[in-house]
């Protein structure tokens, strides 16, 4: 007899999942009946806030959903911030829970683990959540999940199966994995008016979101088309390579890119929530003066910070793909914006970098370092001060190759395990996790996870002895700082006990060298900057830094 539990295993293969992240617990064990025997790979982190931050970063990595095995009660309420985190960023996640048995469902007798109800605490972090009722049921929900992954705005889903139907028999169930929907194609009247509308453009201006990551090509070929200068959000950068002529900036809070989307005359948007967080520290809503195309896979999210004057529901690369078919049969040779673009990016650059925070330039050596110690890094951040910063300026050579928790959520702790999930995805790749002292100690077991899984990354930890970034918030606004300067452990014994080599960057030059060290051994590795060694109280960076 193969058991519900087993027969989810050999779904989840047929969907392409290879590891999955979870801490075993009595309520779990019957998940893990068939694990063993299969080519998916277990990995346990040291809290479920841990599996779910590291699907988190497997997911932005790669692209491809990551998978939790969570336990009733307790496992819920801490992988909640994780599920928040990567709804507020349009993750891919799957998380899979036990909860009591059917016939104990919601009646409140004190059982190991209860809670009133599991769905109704992530209703509001997933796409949907569904208790799993008969193993009848399971092929259906999963291909349900994917659906959601693969067809639509990609977030969590939750899936929970009471312990009882996790035994029973599901021996007559279809393993296989369903035929998923392509995701939506664009309206073809849709795709007229918003050529009409480019062909005529002046000024025309891109957006871009984290929805066109995977777009890249199909993204870059209409932009070039249309000519026009492009903003790419924190999680677009890498669509357009660093020195393309055509890059704009990233943050539209600046005054000159928020001035530059007011005046254009065509904006089209791909694939962006046109959210706070890019907007930072104006939390102004852009005010679109021409004509505003916003293309998105959700619907809903087309009607939400902007009223666009023409709406496509798409998918990214197959909606530009779509248009730019769409202006070329036109027939015409040249736009009305052609040979304008570049200038007019290089002068939004220009005026992008008289708009920087006096911190960015202050942070800019630090990540120049990184790309220069190691080249094609992924950068995993937390919401610490260099990522606020580099999120202004920091240009990756590709697509999903800078993220950070700073975006949509917002969490402390993020970076470490995220940074692992990154790692299993592409081991290949030197993986840097940007935290600070603060936000590493919500998640400093999790080195241990990063050793036992054999993820070698480099933890370049900015120690500012405290909340820094709250600090000189309270500062800004007239407050007295309180709960902000922290006791902080020596970092040194603490990662030697976890397995890490550890070195302190004194200057540039030996950052470099121990970020280069830390690669070419494939140790895992803390690189901890003192910040009072690079800045002086006045924050003027020190010499050695610049």
């Amino acid at each position: 007899m193969a058991t519900c539990g087993e027969a989810l295993i050999d779904i989840l293969e047929a969907y392409g999942v290879q590891n999955v992240f979870g801490i075993p617990g009595v309520h779990t064990v019957e998940l893990y009946r068939g694990l063993a025997s299969s080519p998916i790979r277990h990995i346990t982190p040291r809290h479920e806030q841990g599996a779910g931050f590291m699907a988190d970063g497997y997911a932005r990595a790669s692209g491809k959903p990551g998978v939790c095995f969570i336990i009733t009660g307790p496992g819920m309420t801490n992988i909640a911030t994780a599920m928040g985190q990567a709804y507020g960023d349009s993750i891919p996640m799957l998380v899979i829970s036990s909860v009591n048995e059917t016939q104990n469902l919601g009646l409140g007798q004190g059982r190991l683990h209860e809670l009133t109800s599991q769905r109704g605490l992530v209703s509001h972090v997933a796409a949907f959540s569904h208790t799993l009722l008969h193993p009848g049921e399971l092929p259906q929900v999963m291909a349900r999940a994917f659906a959601v992954f693969e067809s639509a705005r990609p977030r969590p889903v939750h899936i929970e199966i009471p312990i009882d139907v996790m035994k029973a028999d599901a021996g007559e169930i279809d393993l296989s994995k369903w035929a998923i929907p392509e995701a939506p194609a664009p309206a073809a009247s849709a795709l007229a008016a918003a050529a009409n509308a480019l062909e005529g453009a002046q000024t025309p201006l891109v957006l871009l979101g984290g929805g066109a990551a995977d777009a890249r090509d199909s993204v870059v070929d209409l932009v070039e088309y249309l000519d026009a200068p492009t903003i790419a959000t924190v999680n677009a950068k890498g669509i357009l390579k660093p020195d393309h002529a055509l890059h704009g900036g990233s943050n539209t809070g600046f005054p000159s890119l928020w001035s530059a989307v007011h005046d254009a005359d065509v904006v089209l948007a791909v694939g962006t929530e046109i959210g706070e967080t890019d907007r930072y520290p104006d939390r102004r809503l852009l005010e679109f003066g021409g004509t505003f195309i916003r293309i998105d896979i959700d619907p809903e999210q087309l009607m939400r910070n902007g009223v666009p004057d023409i709406s496509i529901v798409a998918d990214a690369d197959a909606a530009c793909t779509a248009l730019l078919e769409t202006l070329r049969a036109t027939g015409r040779n040249s736009l009305a914006s052609a040979g304008q673009g570049a200038a007019r990016a290089a002068q939004m650059r220009e005026a992008v970098r008289a708009d920087w925070w006096p911190g960015c330039a202050n942070y800019e050596p630090v990540m120049a370092a990184v790309q220069e110690a190691l080249p094609g890094a992924l950068i995993v951040g937390d919401s610490t001060q260099p990522v606020y910063n580099a999120n202004q300026f920091y240009q990756p050579e590709q697509p999903r190759s800078f993220f950070n928790s700073s975006t949509g959520y917002g969490t402390l702790g993020f970076a470490l395990p995220a940074a692992i999930g990154a790692k299993l995805a592409m081991p290949d790749r030197p993986v840097v996790c940007l935290i600070g002292d603060g936000g590493i100690q919500f998640t400093l077991p999790e080195m241990a996870s990063a050793v036992e899984a054999k993820a070698p990354i480099v933890i370049l930890l900015w120690n500012n002895f405290g909340y820094g970034e709250i600090k000189n918030y309270m500062v800004e606004n007239g407050i007295q700082p309180e709960g902000v300067d922290l006791f902080t452990p020596d970092f040194e014994p603490i990662s030697k006990g976890f397995g890490f080599a550890f070195e302190r960057a004194h200057d540039l030059s030996q950052l470099k060298e121990a970020l280069t060290r830390a690669h070419s051994t494939g140790k895992h590795t803390v690189v901890e900057i003192l910040q009072d060694e690079v800045f002086d109280r006045s924050f003027a960076v020190k010499p050695g830094w610049d």
